[in-house]
């Protein structure tokens, strides 16, 4: 005598739906270990070994392919382990990169610091120099043109001292004569 489908879900623990997709997952069950009784679904002796094991081997299935899935979960697991060492060692050198751009960036700044003052004191130095010279110069060329005109200037002062006095003695002249020239008896 075989058993229905609600003794068979008792009996392993499972559903009544869990029984029936069993029975449709195994080719030719229902033709050749099913048979109704009354209103029932009764399952032979044979179908009943044959569930019980199909149970089992789904588990023993079930479960290298578990085994095969956590070896590839661990694999998995150790390339992105290696991937992170990696990219935490890039890191770690972009890092040092970074802050030894940063030294030299701060090192060239100072440099530049330095070397504006430097030229704004030989700037100041230039300049005080070249005023210096410019005096120099001016000094020089008051001096060679003073003792080089020296003469001419001389002469010059003398030219225009005698040229004041016959203009002097040009205005003396045209005074007198107009004097002489405007007296009131001299109209008469």
């Amino acid at each position: 005598m075989g058993k229905t489908i609600r003794q068979l879900s008792e009996e392993f623990k499972l559903s009544k739906q869990a029984i029936n997709q069993h029975i449709n997952s195994i080719n030719g069950f229902r033709s050749k270990h099913t048979y109704k009784v009354k209103n029932h679904l009764e399952i032979d002796n044979q179908g009943v070994k044959m569930l019980a094991n199909f149970d089992k081997q789904k588990r023993q299935e079930r479960q290298p392919n578990r085994q095969a899935e956590n070896d590839k979960d661990k694999n998995i697991d150790q390339i992105l382990l290696k991937q992170l060492d990696v990219k935490d060692q890039q890191i770690a050198n972009l890092q040092q990169a970074l802050d030894q751009q940063q030294k030299l960036q701060i090192a060239t700044v100072a440099e530049n610091h330095r070397l504006k003052e430097h030229v704004q004191k030989l700037s100041g130095l230039f300049e005080s120099s070249s005023a210096t010279h410019q005096q120099q110069l001016n000094d020089k060329d008051d001096t060679l043109t003073n003792s080089s005109n020296t003469s001419h200037i001389k002469d010059k002062n003398d030219n225009k001292n005698g040229n004041k006095v016959d203009e002097y003695r040009n205005r003396e002249k045209k005074v007198s004569k107009s004097k002489t020239n405007n007296s009131w008896w001299h109209f008469w």
